[in-house]
């Protein structure tokens, strides 16, 4: 049966990224936001996003190796359609996204629990990819950005902490990715 493989790490810190280096089918809990509607949407708090959903589909990946997921534009808000996430045979998959700390422990209870890894580095580092990121993607209006940006950056210590505490463990990208490619090519 396949083994999730959960990234976690601030925003901007390099989930994406690691996910695409390392080619393994990803599910991107960010597409398992609410919608702007809903009363308890704020970007960065765990309100704003459906864990059951998540760990729902994690459970539809590894028992059947396919499932219909999300997919959710952050400009607007909202989810925008389906489609449809095929781990092709693959033994291992990721599931990334600031919340990932917070399925942790239910992928572990459901024996689906590979690895959980936190990515890091410097705050200021992350800040600068973040704010490039979201601005080339027009996800707020560029204040707002800048304001969420610096909120984040003097707040990254403790979402790394927090990872921590919920099971997994720090390590830089390219010490996540040795890490993970070994894990996914010796098994």
């Amino acid at each position: 049966m396949p083994q999730v493989i959960v990234v976690a790490g601030p925003s901007g810190s390099g989930k994406s990224r690691l996910c695409r280096r390392l080619g393994l089918p990803t599910l991107n809990l960010d597409d398992f936001y609410k919608d702007g509607d809903d009363p308890n949407v704020d970007w960065d708090s765990p309100e704003s996003w459906n864990a059951a959903d998540a760990v729902a589909a994690i459970v539809e990946l590894a028992t059947s190796g396919t499932a219909e997921v999300p997919t959710y534009d952050i400009a607007t808000s909202r989810r925008t359609g389906l489609h449809r996430l095929d781990l092709a045979g693959a033994q291992y998959f990721l599931a990334e996204g600031i919340f990932a700390p917070e399925i942790v422990s239910d992928c572990r209870r459901l024996g689906l629990l590979a690895d959980a890894v936190c990515v890091t580095q410097h705050p200021a580092l992350t800040f600068v990819r973040r704010l490039g990121r979201d601005l080339r993607e027009h996800r707020k209006p560029p204040l707002v950005l800048v304001r969420r940006g610096l909120r984040l950056a003097l707040n990254q210590r403790r979402v790394v902490d927090l990872a921590v505490a919920s099971g997994c463990r720090a390590a830089s990208p390219q010490d996540a990715y040795n890490e993970i490619f070994h894990r996914a090519m010796t098994h």
